[in-house]
C-alpha cells in the first residue's frame, strides 16, 4: 500500500539537509543509507551514494526517477549467470564467434 497523500513523499532529514549544503551537479555524492526515501524534483541532478549493504552505489538522479525510491537504483544482490551444461556451451560458441569476427589488420596500402 502506497503512503497517504496527506503525508507526502517520504525522504530522511538528512538527505534534505545535505541538499539544503551542496549544489546540484556536484562531483561528491551524498551517502545515505536511506533506501526507502522517495525521489522528488528537487532531487534532479543530485548525485546520491546509496548504500546497497556491501558498498555505496552512485545513483544520479534524473527526471525519469521521480517518485521511485533510492533503493530501486541500488541492487542488493548481484546476479552472476544462469549455470548448467546448456549455458556453458552457448557461452562457447559466442566466444569461437567472435574469435573468426576479429580479421587481422594489415598495412596493405603502405
Amino acid at each position: 500500500m502506497p503512503r497517504s497523500l496527506k503525508k507526502g513523499p517520504y525522504i530522511h532529514p538528512s538527505i534534505l539537509k545535505h541538499m539544503a549544503r551542496t549544489k546540484a551537479g556536484n562531483v561528491a555524492p551524498i551517502k545515505t543509507w536511506s533506501r526507502a526515501s522517495t525521489i522528488t524534483p528537487e532531487m534532479v541532478g543530485y548525485r546520491f551514494g546509496v548504500h546497497n549493504g556491501r558498498n555505496f552505489v552512485e545513483v544520479v538522479a534524473s527526471e525519469d526517477m521521480v517518485g521511485h525510491h533510492l533503493g530501486e537504483f541500488a541492487p542488493t544482490r548481484k546476479f552472476l549467470r544462469h549455470g548448467g551444461r546448456m549455458q556453458k556451451e552457448l557461452e562457447t560458441k559466442a566466444a569461437e564467434t567472435a574469435k573468426t569476427s576479429e580479421t587481422p589488420k594489415t598495412n596493405v596500402g603502405k
